[in-house]
């Protein structure tokens, strides 16, 4: 398994999702969404497996303003503008991809 978890430094459930994969002595890698954000092909593999809406975190500032961007395309462009619009943690293991605190999902990819 490779598993990435995205997540923001202050974000409850980023820390119970890296919790979860110490205690099972799961290597991963965190990166910090604030700090490096995330790149364009990083998050096209993350929507391959997750919809955009889901992606969108509802109590930041700024979510409604997505609801009226038109295309997708120009929702993406502006989670790649502004990481800390996106829902975390992100966890991704090779193609396939969570968001929240899921570890009924995870424990499939063992």
């Amino acid at each position: 398994m490779n598993i990435q978890i995205f997540g923001k430094p202050k974000c409850f459930d980023t820390k119970k999702a890296e919790r979860y994969f110490k205690e099972r002595r799961i290597k991963f890698q965190a990166i910090d969404l604030k700090k490096y954000g995330i790149s364009r092909g990083e998050l096209q593999s993350v929507l391959r497996s997750v919809k955009l809406p889901d992606l969108i975190d509802p109590k930041h500032p700024d979510a409604k303003l997505l609801e009226y961007l038109a295309y997708d395309q120009d929702k993406v462009e502006k989670l790649l503008e502004d990481p800390t619009l996106l829902r975390t943690p992100i966890v991704r293991n090779g193609k396939q991809a969570t968001v929240g605190y899921q570890p009924e999902v995870w424990k499939t990819w063992a």
